[in-house]
């Protein structure tokens, strides 16, 4: 999947009939790091990784409908990835950042914990 540029992703969100109801714009971009999550001394050649759609669109859904979330969008690569390749982008428009960033780091989780399935290479 080709991902949007941030800009591109930017300019989208503050076109939509939501935009005057946000007051901030939250991007969470994660790539494919060079060293291990869990071991920092391992050297990282890539990843592997792949979603659950369905439960992707119902982590998605709930994000959705916090209070104060007017717009969001998520991409999430599948594949073989190299270092420095985009794994996910997540942009979120709230009314504050007191209901926009606790909706990011919730969203961010379930995603990692219960959609995704990576394996990096070593």
């Amino acid at each position: 999947m080709k991902f949007p540029s941030i800009s591109e992703l930017l300019s989208e969100a503050k076109s939509d009939m939501n935009a005057p109801e946000s007051g901030i714009y939250l991007i969470h971009n994660g790539v494919v790091r060079a060293i291990a999550k869990d071991d920092s001394t391992k050297a990282v050649k890539g990843m592997i990784l792949s979603y659950d759609r369905e439960k992707l669109d119902e982590a998605v859904n709930k994000a959705k409908s916090a209070k104060g979330i007017n717009y969001l969008r998520v991409f999430i690569n599948e594949g073989d990835l190299k270092i420095g390749d985009d794994i996910m982008l997540v942009l979120i428009g709230g009314d504050t950042r007191k209901n926009a960033f606790p909706v990011l780091e919730t969203l961010l989780t379930d995603i990692k914990t219960n959609c995704v399935t990576e394996k990096e290479l070593y």
